[in-house]
């Protein structure tokens, strides 16, 4: 009697580790992945190795160009001292539109933030809809995007509205 026991035991051990198979794999998987993320993270913010400024030729130019470059870019954001912003920390879209406009653009984002929050928040009371995810809808995600723009926005329409446009 004491065979049969053993051997019943072992057919259910076998059962369990090949149930168990399947998920093990999947995990060494999912890990493996996690990893490979982890060190592409990482490695994005390691230093580069050394650059070699040695070239096997110079070329020279057929005629020579002019050197001065103009960086608008390069400009001085700072306002240090001073109560706000000037307009050209918004870009040059933004810093050429008035405050009214920015702010409606405000508004607008908003209202499209809180319909697809109301919008989600109504599909989930749906009948099955959490365990499918049938709630989960593309045009809401694209609106949950309006609560940071409508921030955005907003500030740009005050610090428009405090350098007078």
């Amino acid at each position: 009697p004491r065979r049969t026991h053993d051997a019943a035991n072992l057919r259910r051990i076998h059962g369990l580790i090949s149930l168990a198979t399947p998920i093990i794999a999947k995990m060494a998987k999912l890990s493996f992945l996690l990893t490979l993320l982890t060190f592409a993270a990482v490695s994005a913010f390691a230093p580069s190795g050394v650059a070699s400024n040695k070239i096997a030729f110079k070329a020279s130019p057929a005629f020579s160009a002019p050197k001065t470059t103009v960086l608008n870019m390069a400009e001085d954001m700072t306002w240090e001292g001073e109560e706000y912003p000037p307009s050209k920390v918004l870009g040059p879209i933004m810093s050429k539109m008035p405050s009214g406009l920015l702010g409606l653009l405000s508004l607008g984002f908003a209202g499209a933030c809180v319909a697809s929050i109301m919008g989600s928040a109504a599909l989930q009371q749906e009948a099955g809809a959490m365990q499918d995810g049938s709630w989960v809808k593309w045009y809401y995600i694209l609106g949950s995007f309006g609560g940071p723009l409508a921030w955005g926005t907003h500030v740009a329409a005050w610090i428009q509205r405090k350098n007078g446009m």
